[in-house]
């Protein structure tokens, strides 16, 4: 007697499919191949939908990502990529800065024969300044101190006008009006009381005055606003010094004008 299992075939049988194909299908070639196809058509169906959600989910990552990116660099103007520059600036007429009148309660008497005046604490420094410089034998007198705009027109339209002069001309030589730092009560000429045929002159430099100046100066405050090839495009003034000794006149000479600090010798 042929013993069988409970599915009709021997239980012996050395090309058993296994027992979880089903009856009605394990005797059927066609439909053994199509069990058999199915899973790899699903297998391969799967796994090409996998690399194409993955290639779309890195593009969809590229792009986002690059757009963040792009978003979030700062937009690089004309004003941010080339600073204004002091011979630039828009607000200069002929290379000169425009600056307000010192208030006259501001004004105090720096020499009294001759009515010179500048703002207290310029005047406080400057005084101290001609005190320690005759101390070493060196005499500063203050040529010139707070001028109005009224008395600058004088000396740039007038005696331009005298010299025949065009405005170019003598900008390089005395600040429009409203342009002069004289108008701050901050400047100051200074000349040598020992040589005043020096004065207002470029040989100036030449002079003991000067020397102690250049090495003393920026004790009380002061520096020279005008030294040989300044970037304002004005004549070579030794001896036109200002005072930068407190807020208010440091920021009206330096404020928005791009100036980098100096290297210390």
């Amino acid at each position: 007697m042929n013993k069988a299992g409970f599915s009709g075939r021997p239980q012996n049988s050395s090309n058993d499919l296994g027992d979880d194909i089903p009856v009605a299908v394990r005797d059927t070639p066609d439909a053994t191949a199509k069990i058999w196809l199915q899973p790899r058509i699903v297998l391969i169906a799967g796994v090409t939908g996998f690399v194409l959600l993955a290639l779309i989910s890195g593009f969809l990552f590229f792009v986002t990502a690059s757009k963040k990116t792009a978003d979030s660099q700062p937009l690089v103007t004309s004003s941010t990529a080339t600073p204004t520059t002091e011979s630039g600036n828009v607000n200069t007429v002929l290379g000169h800065f425009p600056y307000p009148e010192a208030p006259e309660s501001e004004l105090v008497t720096i020499s009294a024969n001759r009515g010179i005046r500048m703002r207290k604490a310029a005047a406080q420094k400057f005084e101290e300044m001609v005190a320690a410089a005759r101390s070493t034998g060196v005499i500063l007198v203050p040529i010139s101190g707070f001028r109005s705009v009224k008395d600058q027109e004088q000396l740039f339209f007038a005696v331009g006008a005298q010299r025949n002069q065009t405005p170019a001309q003598r900008a390089a030589l005395s600040a429009p009006p409203g342009h002069s730092e004289h108008h701050t009560g901050y400047a100051v000429d200074v000349g040598d009381g020992a040589v005043p045929a020096t004065n207002l002159q470029t040989n100036f430099d030449n002079t003991k005055a000067y020397r102690w100046l250049q090495a003393n100066a920026a004790r009380f405050s002061f520096e020279m606003s005008f030294p040989k090839d300044n970037v304002q495009g004005v004549s070579y003034e030794p001896w036109h010094w200002r005072f930068v000794g407190d807020r208010d006149s440091l920021e009206m000479f330096y404020k928005a004008r791009n100036l980098k600090p100096a290297k210390i010798p």
